[in-house]
């Protein structure tokens, strides 16, 4: 079976190589830029960074960990298509955390702390005509900032390292779906946190973190090639 070339972005020789492999294969998958069923060289890609075969084979496993790519042998290794019971369960449990966090934030952040968090908005918002990849990093960075600023930094890595398929879907959903709305729904959050709203804060954030989820039959629907349920 022939496959495409991937090209894998520049290395930096002062960090581990694996890690950067792994890194960046895992973002291209996440974006879609490594679709589906595509066939990825474990040759190839050491070939064109001329690195020896172990850590882009250490790349492999761990992304095959994450059920991102399923290594077949002797037939190769190829993008995993998303699944929908992972998507879900992730999704249970970012909730299950990020109820909690954001009710801690209600209680505990001081106006310098709700500032960040409207200066983050700000610069969301120049998102709003169509930077996917800005976006996602800097909802990323307001969710994270919400846990770190509780003391629950850990749980975000947590969530963070589960929320591989979630994230192939958020990517998916915000090429159909405005980021007005998950902006202004972050602009709530903002204002409950403010005004020292716990419950309301969480009621926000629940209905925030079910968009993707609420959304999914139809984005599964416009791409059926990328889902295996």
């Amino acid at each position: 079976m022939q496959h495409a070339k991937v090209t894998v972005w520049k290395l930096n020789d002062a960090l581990p190589i694996g890690q950067q492999l792994y890194q960046s294969l895992r973002t291209r998958i996440i974006r879609g830029e490594l679709e589906p069923g595509r066939r990825v060289s474990e040759t190839e890609i050491a070939g064109e960074l001329s690195v020896s075969r172990q850590p882009v084979r250490e790349a492999f496993i761990k992304l095959a960990e994450e059920d991102l790519i399923d290594i077949r042998p002797q037939r190769g290794t190829f993008i995993r298509k998303i699944s929908i019971s992972m998507v879900n369960e992730a999704r249970f449990v970012r909730e299950a955390i990020e109820a909690d966090v954001v009710k801690l934030a209600a209680t505990t952040f001081d106006a310098a702390a709700v500032a960040d968090l409207q200066e983050q908005i700000v610069a969301q918002k120049k998102c709003i005509d169509g930077d996917v990849n800005l976006f996602i990093s800097l909802d990323d960075k307001f969710h994270r900032t919400l846990a770190e600023g509780v003391g629950k930094g850990h749980a975000w890595k947590v969530v963070d390292g589960l929320k591989a398929q979630l994230d192939r879907v958020r990517y998916l959903s915000l090429r159909q779906f405005p980021i007005a709305a998950l902006v202004k729904q972050h602009v709530a959050i903002a204002a409950a946190i403010a005004g020292q709203d716990p419950g309301q804060a969480e009621a926000v954030m629940r209905v925030h973190l079910n968009n993707v989820v609420s959304d999914l039959p139809e984005i599964a629907k416009a791409n059926p090639e990328q889902f295996m349920e």
